[in-house]
């Protein structure tokens, strides 16, 4: 299978990364950390403005009913620049639950004046950011229910701030194949964020090994870290054709599988250079006013994020055994 861009998503992509680089997306994490989301519900608006929070509202509806790629082109993005907030709820989970719960709210959503998280256990055991959200969901099995937060629970990555989720009003019981597509929809934009992040942390650690010198040499001439910064280039591009590929199978017969399989090496890809860059760094990286360490953090939240590695393995196997 061959897969490329076209101009429209190309530009699509641009427009993301000249607006997130443009803003100083590290502080308004390390600010959302803190419970101050002020520069984030800024960033959040302006991505809205761009229609990132309507690719998955159907055109009637006042979104985009953008594709399945057109998702992982913006969430590569939104990991690749590091921006918090509970945007594979809201962008993509979020549709499918108010088409049964709230189809009026669609067009709140699109415009990103409405913000949604939930649960869905056991995968997603937490509702991140339910303490700024709108509405908060709980997904238990086919049973949506309206929910109710608990106490924050930390996450290794600061910007994810973790919330149990309580039922509440029973809203709707939804088709299985349908909670499927959208486990297998978060899936896929989770592991696009994996993806950004982990070309980020190799673009940073190049750059950094251009620049620090031993022995009279930048440290990227040794030979052990071009070997090691190589390794990471070829899991990161082994794992955009799998996501891709995802992406054109969602909702066929074999989204689970293909969805899976693109979890499974974009969480291995951006675990790579996430380690990778932290010893190119060496003990600067290790320091908490260096933003590196807000990738890597970030990275070792979302490989669990939407089912771990485990899980995901499992369903390729399950995949494999029965074809």
């Amino acid at each position: 299978m061959k897969f490329a861009l076209n101009d429209e998503q190309r530009d699509f992509a641009k427009s993301l990364d000249d607006l997130l680089g443009a803003a100083d997306v590290p502080a308004a994490a390390r600010a959302w950390g803190e419970g101050d989301h002020a520069a984030g519900r800024k960033l959040w608006t302006r991505l809205a403005d761009l229609g990132v929070h309507g690719l998955c509202v159907p055109e009637d509806a006042g979104g985009l009913g953008a594709t399945p790629a057109d998702v992982v082109v913006a969430f590569e993005q939104l990991g690749r620049h590091l921006v918090p907030g509970p945007h594979v709820e809201s962008i993509v989970v979020a549709p499918v639950v108010l088409a049964a719960a709230d189809p009026g709210a669609l067009e709140r959503l699109a415009s990103g004046e409405l913000v949604v998280t939930l649960a869905a256990p056991p995968h997603t055991p937490y509702a991140l950011d339910a303490d700024i959200a709108d509405l908060v969901f709980l997904l238990d099995g086919s049973t949506l229910c309206t929910g109710t937060a608990g106490a924050l629970r930390r996450s290794v990555d600061t910007a994810r701030r973790l919330f149990p989720v309580s039922a509440g009003e029973r809203l709707a019981a939804l088709p299985a194949d349908t909670v499927a597509a959208a486990f297998d929809a978060a899936a896929l934009a989770c592991s696009a964020q994996l993806l950004g992040a982990g070309e980020r942390l190799l673009a940073e650690a190049v750059e950094y090994a251009k620049a620090r010198r031993q022995f009279g040499r930048a440290i990227g001439e040794f030979q052990a870290l071009k070997h090691a910064l190589a390794d990471v280039r070829v899991g990161l591009d082994f794992a955009r054709p799998l996501l891709y590929g995802a992406a054109l199978s969602l909702g066929s017969a074999d989204s689970a599988r293909d969805t899976s399989a693109a979890k499974v090496a974009a969480a291995d890809a951006a675990y790579r250079a996430a380690r990778t860059a932290l010893q190119v760094h060496g003990a600067i990286g290790y320091t908490l006013e260096h933003d590196l360490g807000l990738w890597i953090t970030k990275v070792r939240a979302l490989v669990s994020a939407w089912g771990t590695t485990s899980v995901h393995r499992k369903r390729v196997l399950a995949a494999l055994s029965t074809a």
